[in-house]
């Protein structure tokens, strides 16, 4: 069985010929590779690689087999053999956070797509060997407003996707600061407006979300909630804010076999709310009717995950589909039967998270024991 695999900013759908028993997991301390346990419901840690490098994005490329890692402050590694050992892959990438990775089908052969930390886009058309900048993205108004909020308060690409049956329209999310089209390939782009007068962020992106059954039908999430545009991102409509279950909305997925079903998982408070808390509330929850209302799925999850949903990857195999989500707490679930049921089926793997966020939690962890301290010392 192929692996699969599962990181914040990588690859996050997977098909497979039947439910996989491999997994490949991004986090904050290498690539940690888990495999099924022969009649249990736990998994394995097989195997550690890439050593303390934190590891924000995974690609497997089906037809090739190979494996890309994009790292923190490393830039981007490859694998021939599932994740067991890897070699640098940066010639022509100019920056060394390689934060998300794509990759596209195209008639002409398989192109690869990296996203950095600053917000630059690159290509590979030949699996990695080099790199070329899609200078275009540099152009785009508006670009000198692009920031993070957290330091060094520069903007990367979260998310890059591809049209399902238009190989040169793409759009990439910057976080924060736009929602880009391109419909050249990447030649050129120009910026989409989803906001109202409502929206509070710096037009906050994660991901863009296709209907599988109407691809002109487009979802975004971001920290101010869910959007959905009826016309590949020419007009959009809010269907969810903050103030659902899933405040801080990460990762979001369509049903690949019911009409109007999505999933979303995230924080049930932002970010920064972490810093005091230390506990991110999050949850996985499904809306029926389109993204106007989503219901939060227990069936085995927590009452109470204070660790973030960092990561979440689907798998869909011919006779269903299922879920794996990593945490900040280094704790992976597991859903075979399209999000019913859940499993805990590993942990005590380091983190995954992506940038700041697994820090966040222990800054909030830290001062919620000196206020409980300091309370016991008053009383």
């Amino acid at each position: 069985m192929p692996v699969v695999c599962l990181s914040p900013n990588g690859v996050d759908t997977y098909h497979a010929d039947e439910p996989p028993d491999v997994l490949l997991v991004a986090t904050l301390s290498g690539a940690v590779r888990l495999s099924r346990a022969a009649d249990s419901r736990r998994w394995n840690l097989a195997s550690r690689a890439l050593g303390d490098l934190h590891v924000s994005s995974l690609l497997r490329e089906p037809e090739s087999g190979l494996v890309f890692a994009g790292v923190h402050g490393a830039g981007l590694y490859r694998s021939p053999d599932d994740g067991r050992s890897w070699e640098p892959s940066m010639q022509g990438l100019a920056h060394e956070h390689v934060f998300s990775l794509a990759f596209v089908e195209k008639p002409e052969g398989i192109e690869l797509y990296a996203g950095t930390e600053p917000a630059h886009l690159f290509r590979s058309r030949n699996l990695g060997e080099s790199w070329e900048e899609l200078a275009a993205l540099q152009s785009v108004p508006g670009r000198e407003k692009w920031n993070f909020p957290a330091p060094p308060h520069v903007a990367h690409v979260k998310h890059i996707a591809f049209h399902p049956r238009d190989s040169r329209r793409m759009y990439v999310c910057i976080e924060q600061g736009a929602l880009l089209r391109s419909d050249d390939g990447g030649d050129s782009f120009r910026e989409l407006h989803f906001q109202d007068a409502g929206f509070k962020l710096n037009k906050d992106t994660h991901r863009i979300v296709f209907n599988p059954r109407n691809p002109e039908e487009i979802y975004l999430d971001g920290g101010d909630g869910i959007c959905r545009s009826p016309d590949g991102g020419e007009t959009w409509e809010r269907l969810a804010t903050p103030a659902m279950r899933v405040a801080y909305p990460d990762h979001l997925y369509y049903s690949p076999e019911k009409q109007g079903v999505l999933f979303v998982a995230g924080g049930g408070t932002p970010p920064n709310i972490w810093r005091q808390t230390g506990d991110a509330q999050s949850a996985i929850a499904r809306s029926t009717d389109g993204g106007r209302t989503w219901a939060r799925l227990e069936g085995g999850l927590p009452d109470e995950l204070a660790g973030n949903i960092e990561a979440v990857t689907m798998v869909v195999w011919p006779r269903g589909f299922g879920f794996f989500a990593g945490t900040t707490d280094g704790e992976i679930f597991g859903s075979f039967d399209k999000g019913e049921s859940w499993t805990l089926i590993a942990d005590g793997i380091p983190p995954v998270s992506k940038c700041v966020h697994h820090r966040n939690l222990v800054m909030g962890r830290a001062r919620v024991r000196e206020r409980s301290g300091a309370g016991s010392q008053r009383g």
